[in-house]
């Protein structure tokens, strides 16, 4: 399962790890940051995997 919105389509961000050595901080590693996925029933019944921004949108445009 691709970590992915189904939405908005957000997927990772590179990165970088700094380490401090001798007072100057170096870029040791790149990583990826992953978005902040949630299952989410959608109004039709359906699960599917969103972002938070994005189920705060819809929760909001639901409940008003």
């Amino acid at each position: 399962m691709p970590r992915t919105c189904g939405i908005c389509g957000k997927t990772y961000q590179k990165a970088k790890r700094y380490r401090k050595i001798r007072s100057v901080f170096n870029p040791v590693a790149r990583h990826r940051q992953h978005p902040n996925l949630q299952w989410f029933k959608m109004p039709d019944g359906k699960r599917m995997l969103i972002c938070t921004s994005c189920r705060k949108r819809l929760v909001k445009d639901i409940s008003s």
